[in-house]
């Protein structure tokens, strides 16, 4: 290669080389008037924003103490509710003890009392019933008796035969 085209060469690449530094330059200037009104941005932001986390803390503060009473409350609470349940459950079981031993009493008495109403309707039965079938079976034969004397005669030998014919 000839020095000359070399050197026209060397000089577009310096040229190029030269337009990119310019452009560089204008784009660092391009973000440092970007960060400058950022930071303007920012310096107006700042004191409304370091305001508002005084004030987050503030009130963060206030909630902790709060938190704290009310939780203390809550488990203050839920230690009497733990112990009106334990007491509720002694009071059901022994409800329930005693119910138990009373329905056991109240059917030894029932069964007592259809023992004795069924001793008492044999007793009736015996007492009362067996009289009475006795007097209607005496007073059966009886008339059977005054039936049979009265009629008079002898049976005939169809109707002698019919009762025969019944005992057989």
């Amino acid at each position: 290669m000839e020095p000359q085209v070399s050197n026209v060469i060397v000089s577009i690449a310096m040229c190029i080389v030269a337009v990119a530094v310019l452009f560089q330059a204008a784009m660092v200037f391009g973000m440092y008037k970007a960060a400058k009104e950022l930071r303007d941005k920012m310096n107006v932001f700042l004191p409304k924003a370091e305001v508002l986390l005084g004030s987050a803390e503030k009130s963060l503060n206030e909630s902790r103490a709060e938190i704290k009473d009310i939780t203390t409350k809550a488990r203050t609470m839920m230690d009497a509710a733990q112990t009106q349940l334990t007491r509720i459950d002694t009071v059901v079981t022994d409800a329930t003890g005693r119910a138990k031993v009373q329905l056991e009493r109240v059917e030894m008495i029932v069964d007592d009392t259809l023992s004795r109403v069924h001793g008492t309707v044999m007793e009736l039965n015996d007492g009362v019933l067996r009289p009475v079938r006795e007097v209607n079976a005496l007073a059966l034969g009886v008339r059977a008796a005054l039936s049979s004397l009265l009629k008079g005669g002898r049976p005939s030998v169809a109707q002698a035969t019919a009762d025969e014919e019944m005992f057989i």
